[in-house]
């Protein structure tokens, strides 16, 4: 997958930052099968999903075939202020991983 499939929306409120985002990618299960050729399309969907705010983990997801396309989180945490980074590491089934940064607002 390319670079930059993580769009985030993270914004600080007094003690908590709150955290909104979405992973655009096709989570194929690896269960149909192409309509033209017949043959089974490949699974390819992320398997790890990490966020990190001052070298801390704040968020992870173990995902699978069972998640839809383009899926979305939602999830608060105690910390944070404005200028922060975020950071998103994601391991995909086919063994591609990416790292991506974000900035609290």
């Amino acid at each position: 997958m390319a670079k930059g499939i993580i769009k985030v929306k993270a914004k600080t409120s007094g003690e908590k930052t709150k955290v909104k985002l979405m992973a655009k990618h096709i989570m194929e299960s690896g269960q149909r099968k192409d309509k033209k050729t017949g043959e089974m399309i490949p699974a390819m969907f992320l398997k790890e999903l990490k966020v990190m705010h001052a070298g801390k983990d704040v968020f992870m997801a173990n995902l699978g075939t069972a998640i839809s396309k383009n899926p979305y989180f939602a999830f608060n945490f105690a910390g944070g202020t404005k200028g922060d980074e975020l950071t998103m590491t994601w391991v995909e089934s086919t063994g591609a991983t990416g790292t991506e940064i974000a900035k609290i607002k």
